[in-house]
């Protein structure tokens, strides 16, 4: 599944390097429509992740995960084919619908095979989804210096060539073991309590509501950092580009490693504390970027942009861990499926929060980190009362791949 998510991420940094280059320069769209592409694709995304976790608790996940990627793959292709605004919007929105669900049922499926060592697991697996992320941006730069129609089309091409090729290779994937088909199909055993569900566990809601805040790190380095350094007289533009770079290399080096202090439920939860901590810091290092001469801002934006991705690499661990403990083991894709929905909402609350911090300056992204600071020690007192039971009974099992 590693292979799979590294072609997955080529294929994704290839589009996403150009999209809006795309619709500019190939589909002929203005910046308003451009935009409203970009909202409905992401509007309807949020419905992938509670649909994708519902039907793979109910049906074998491959086949669901292989009929996302060749759902990703017609709505790729078939951007390809019209310049027609109505029909791409509604291609984006269904590429939309497609990469969100996709991405929690892999999340899933990962769990589901690596059981306890799901932790570790994930780690690799963001090692490698950045690794992937980074070769495709460098292969569409490269051919962005061509400047040409077909090099617009050849990497739109190559992304949906890629969800057919990850589409095949997940055929080729054992089916994982789920707790929920088993009770489902299960003729000897006695009738099983069915849990309530997701929707009506207030606890959970909750702790996806935390998780919605917790992931606004991700809209400081698609939003804040580009337009703080884009509005500065005294932050130089090319800092931008490489504080993404930096980003990048840093979860490469360091995921893996960091992965170890939450090897375990109660390891995870106890991060939260120094992860709020790091959320924090982060704040204040943006609002000494607002002062000071040329280095003094470049390095306050530099320690900004550590800190948040220290804070991001802490949290990825915690949110892995814990999204899977506080499921029940028979509803896990339900779960799994409402907790993408954080990461789908903070897409339109985090701009919105990013841009709202900088025009209010140093006070404004003061309050940003202590306010993400604080949701981390909710969070950890919120999830206290949930964590007394084992995290999995599924027992892991060895997948092949090819």
């Amino acid at each position: 599944m590693l292979w799979i998510s590294l072609a997955d991420r080529i294929g994704s940094g290839l589009w996403a390097s150009v999209s809006v280059l795309y619709f500019t320069y190939v589909a002929g769209l203005s910046v308003a429509q451009i935009g409203t592409v970009a909202a409905v694709a992401g509007a309807v995304g949020i419905a992938g992740p509670p649909l994708g976790g519902i039907v793979a608790d109910r049906l074998p996940l491959t086949r669901v995960l292989i009929a996302l990627q060749l759902l990703r793959a017609f709505a790729s292709f078939a951007l390809l084919t019209t310049d027609d605004y109505a029909l791409l919007l509604v291609f984006s929105a269904v590429g939309g619908f497609g990469d969100r669900a996709a991405n929690v049922l892999t999340k899933l499926y990962a769990t589901r095979v690596s059981g306890p060592d799901r932790v570790r697991y994930q780690a690799l697996n963001r090692t490698v989804a950045n690794a992937g992320w980074a070769l495709g941006g460098l292969v569409a730069a490269a051919a962005l210096t061509l400047g040409t129609t077909a090099a617009y089309q050849w990497l739109l091409a190559g992304d949906a060539l890629s969800f057919v090729l990850v589409a095949l290779a997940t055929a080729r994937c054992g089916e994982p073991p789920s707790a929920a088909r088993t009770v489902a199909t299960s003729k000897t055993s006695a009738p099983a309590a069915r849990p309530a569900g997701p929707w009506r566990d207030r606890t959970y809601l909750a702790y996806v509501a935390t998780e919605t805040v917790l992931f606004l790190d991700d809209a400081v380095f698609k939003v804040g950092l580009p337009l703080c350094i884009a509005h500065s007289d005294r932050a130089p533009h090319g800092l931008a580009p490489l504080l993404l770079v930096l980003n990048s290399v840093m979860v490469v080096a360091l995921q893996v490693p960091l992965a170890r202090f939450g090897a375990t439920t109660a390891a995870a939860r106890a991060l939260l504390v120094p992860l709020s901590a790091f959320f924090a810091l982060g704040g204040v290092a943006m609002a000494l970027s607002a002062t000071g001469g040329t280095v003094a801002v470049t390095l306050s934006l530099t320690a900004a942009a550590i800190t948040f991705t220290v804070a991001e690499m802490l949290h990825a661990t915690v949110s892995w861990e814990l999204s899977v403990a506080l499921a029940p083991d028979t509803a896990q894709g339900a779960y799994l499926g409402v907790h993408g929905l954080a990461q789908a909402a903070q897409r339109s609350v985090g701009p919105l929060a990013v841009t709202a911090a900088i025009a209010a300056g140093p006070l404004g992204w003061t309050f940003f980190g202590a306010t993400i600071a604080v949701t981390c020690v909710f969070q950890h007192h919120l999830v206290r009362d949930r964590l007394t039971r084992p995290a999995l009974s599924v027992p892991p099992v060895t997948v092949s791949e090819h």
